[in-house]
């Protein structure tokens, strides 16, 4: 089954203008093979494989003679002294898209990037599939729960069942699970889950205990969806806060988890300003927790969590494989009144909840007003209704399916 993937015609738009694409994201979310399909006729060179890799690290300029553009050079941050010499050679060149780079371990290779390819390079994240990919669809709207995009969805997408959507989330977004329906669920995570500890975790010398750094990245898969505790995650797994600050860097910058910031300005002075931690994949996060099965997760203790797990993904996935950043945030105050996500837009604040109901009432939305009413933009309510439906003039009840739209 081949799946289309909305970041396409951003790389080929942004090789255009850039002398260097550089693709991150999290290990096997497909980066290489979309590069692929983007342009068949380009020379192709992963640095997984340890000759090549040594030839990249010993001998830099003999490589990329070797590799000469137009060239995709995969897993870019096992080599990073290449970028000073990519610099130089795209300094001497005028043409546009020679370099395609990709990257699985994003701290260590942006600040390497930045140094060298600051205003050469274009970067676009890929994550895994999204749920408009499942679905086939050549494009994607980034969601904001405006009159025309639900008007618009209405009319061009499908309502799923509670079974299929569990179905979806339980299964997670990673294209070998979903291209292959016949791979087996628990090798294809416990095989991921070895080869991120022996390949990515171990060229990070922050984490010293492999055994350790897996209870503890089950420990933080059991709280997605909730606010960050360092304390209470060091003390269940017997590290330090610092450790557990340092573990959850490794997370983020390998895309294995998302920090969805607070909100806070002028609106409260009594805000919460602690973020909140989001499985990046809830089919990894699933087998972490040890839900074996959609129907043992949809009945689960971590049903509610997995599902807004879900759709706080799916929205930031409709920004970023759009080429754009999520201005994505959540709302708690000292008072505990909270908005799961609140989206910025040209000045506007556009507040969702999200819920596992099929039946959403105004008590949902009843903190929505704490955003100044000049500054609020249309609410939503994410839910399991088959349809669309107004809760007040300006909030609607929204049918998770229009996050494929």
């Amino acid at each position: 089954m081949f799946v289309k993937r909305t970041l396409e015609n951003v790389i080929n738009n942004t090789s255009k203008h850039f002398k260097v694409v550089l693709v991150t994201g999290a290990r096997q979310v497909g980066k290489s093979t979309l590069l692929k399909i983007c342009d068949k006729n380009r020379n192709y060179v992963t640095l997984d494989n340890p000759n090549i890799r040594e030839m990249a690290l010993k001998e830099p300029e003999l490589f990329l003679d070797r590799y000469s553009p137009p060239v995709i050079i995969d897993e870019i941050q096992y080599a990073p002294n290449l970028l000073p010499y990519i610099k130089i050679r795209v300094d001497n060149s005028s043409d546009k898209g020679g370099y395609w780079l990709t990257g699985s371990q994003q701290f260590n290779m942006m600040k390497n990037v930045s140094e060298s390819l600051a205003g050469r390079a274009g970067i676009v994240n890929l994550m895994g599939f999204s749920l408009s990919e499942l679905e086939h669809r050549t494009t994607q709207m980034p969601f904001l729960p405006v009159k025309s995009f639900i008007e618009d969805a209405r009319t061009d997408v499908r309502s799923y069942s509670l079974k299929e959507l569990y179905k979806i989330i339980w299964r997670g977004a990673y294209p070998e699970v979903n291209v292959d329906k016949d791979v087996n669920w628990e090798i294809f995570y416990s095989s991921y889950l070895q080869t991120y500890l022996e390949r990515d975790i171990r060229n990070l010398t922050v984490v010293s205990n492999e055994m350790t750094f897996l209870t503890f990245i089950k420990a933080v898969a059991a709280r997605t969806g909730q606010l960050i505790n360092y304390s209470d995650i060091a003390n269940e797994v017997g590290i330090s806060v610092p450790t557990v600050k340092s573990w959850l860097s490794v997370l983020i910058s390998s895309g294995v988890v998302y920090f969805l910031p607070p909100y806070f300005n002028n609106i409260n002075k009594r805000l919460v300003k602690t973020p909140k931690v989001y499985f990046a994949d809830t089919g990894l996060c699933s087998y972490l927790t040890g839900w074996n099965s959609p129907d043992v997760l949809e009945s689960g203790a971590m049903s509610g969590a997995m599902f807004e797990t879900f759709v706080v993904t799916e929205i930031i996935k409709s920004y970023k494989h759009n080429g754009k950043t999520p201005n994505i945030y959540y709302y708690r105050d000292r008072d505990k009144k909270e908005i799961d996500v609140i989206i910025e837009q040209n000045g506007k604040l556009y507040p969702v909840e999200i819920k596992k109901t099929a039946n959403p009432d105004k008590n949902m939305i009843r903190n929505f007003d704490v955003i100044p009413e000049d500054r609020r933009g249309s609410g939503a309510v994410v839910c399991l209704v088959k349809e669309d439906l107004p809760l007040t003039s300006n909030v609607n009840a929204i049918p998770v399916g229009y996050l494929s739209f």
